[in-house]
């Protein structure tokens, strides 16, 4: 058995995978129209940039790949082709997955909660933060005015100072 060439195996073996990768784009074909009509998709694209995701529910329904989203995406496509308006379209996904379906949700009483919750929360935030400080600084009182005695004093330096001479030792 005759050892072969490290460099010469590299090289063939190099030379396989780039006529592997070529003959793969060859045989690669154009990619497919995403709709039979391009008005319907591109105004299914901007009524799904609008709503969320019921899956996902941080992405808009346009971006995400769920099945769901997918679904709602055709479901859209049959009211445009029906001649629904956008208004039309985005009540009936209302009516059906409430407001929650909507990225800007109209400011009504069943929203108050979604509209101004980030904000109360952040008023809470502060005021237990105001709290926190103003009863820490009280405690910062108390310990000061436990503070060691001039003869307490003497005593922890006498303490500390034998300490320091045995550990020197």
């Amino acid at each position: 058995m005759t050892k072969g060439n490290p460099c010469g195996i590299m090289k063939r073996i190099l030379i396989v995978l780039t006529l592997l990768l070529l003959g793969a784009s060859v045989v690669a074909k154009e990619a497919a129209p995403l709709a039979e009509d391009e008005a319907v998709e591109k105004r299914m694209v901007a009524i799904s940039e609008e709503m969320r995701c019921l899956v996902c529910q941080n992405e808009s329904l346009s971006g995400s790949r769920s099945d769901l989203a997918q679904d709602l995406r055709r479901e859209i496509r049959t009211l445009i082709k029906q001649g629904k308006s956008d208004q039309d379209i985005m009540e009936f996904m209302v009516s059906r997955y409430g407001d929650f379906v909507r990225y800007r949700p109209p400011v009504k009483s069943t929203t108050y909660l979604l509209w101004f919750g980030p904000f109360l929360l952040l008023v809470g935030a502060i005021v237990a933060l105001v709290m926190y400080l103003r009863r820490r600084g009280g405690r910062a009182e108390v310990a000061a005015e436990s503070a060691l005695s001039p003869e307490e004093r003497r005593q922890a330096e006498k303490l500390m100072k034998l300490n320091e001479s045995e550990s020197k030792q």
